[in-house]
């Protein structure tokens, strides 16, 4: 579904004109849609993967524009091109204050959020040291400069219901028809996030694949 056949479904199930519903209010109801369906689904695409280096007594890293959550923070040591990779604890800022108070340099063992734009780590490296963080990055949504995003084409029901509900909560009622796309859309949260989660967790190689064997 394109930001195009978002916009029309939204007149036509609500019935109201485009002299109501402009372009500014749709826009909200299809921003906030895609907000709380970011929040109640743990969707793979939202999933990336970023390098960057540690550098000696430097205790902090900017983190990629519009990162939301921090999933995992992974160092690889030193030689540069060592598989050795170990995942860091994560802990909030007055752990890392009281852990290290004097700045004493290390390997680092700890990392977490420190402002909007930076993580923090402790102890402060005392060498170069290569970084992965594995983040939720919150995707570029549907809009009249960007026709078509990933929910508009995996998951164009679920948007389409939480845009409603954003449109009915608007127009104050009827409660009947508020109530009516708030169930279709938890109901339809639902089916995504077990389709989501049992493709994360099956080896389709190994089972739930029926095969021939060999003649």
């Amino acid at each position: 579904m394109t930001y195009l056949e978002l916009k029309q479904k939204i007149l036509d199930y609500t019935e109201v004109s485009s002299t109501v519903f402009t372009d500014t209010i749709i826009q909200g109801f299809i921003e906030d849609a895609e907000f709380r369906i970011l929040r109640d689904v743990d969707s793979d695409n939202n999933r990336f993967y970023a390098t960057a280096s540690l550098i000696v007594n430097q205790r902090y890293v900017l983190v990629p524009e519009n990162t939301l959550v921090i999933r995992s923070a992974q160092i690889v040591k030193p030689p540069s091109g060592s598989e050795d990779r170990g995942f860091l604890q994560f802990r909030d800022t007055n752990f890392m204050s009281e852990y290290n108070p004097t700045d004493a340099t290390g390997e680092p063992k700890y990392y977490g959020w420190w402002d909007a734009n930076n993580i923090v780590f402790a102890p402060v490296p005392d060498q170069t040291y290569e970084i992965q963080i594995n983040y939720i990055l919150k995707p570029t949504g549907l809009s009249a400069t960007n026709s078509t995003s990933y929910l508009g084409t995996n998951f164009p029901n679920g948007l389409l219901y939480a845009c409603l509900v954003e449109a009915y909560g608007f127009l104050k009622g009827p409660q009947d028809q508020l109530t009516l796309y708030e169930n279709r859309y938890k109901q339809a949260v639902e089916a995504f996030s077990i389709e989501a989660m049992g493709r994360r967790r099956r080896d389709e190689y190994q089972a739930g694949v029926p095969r021939i064997g060999k003649q």
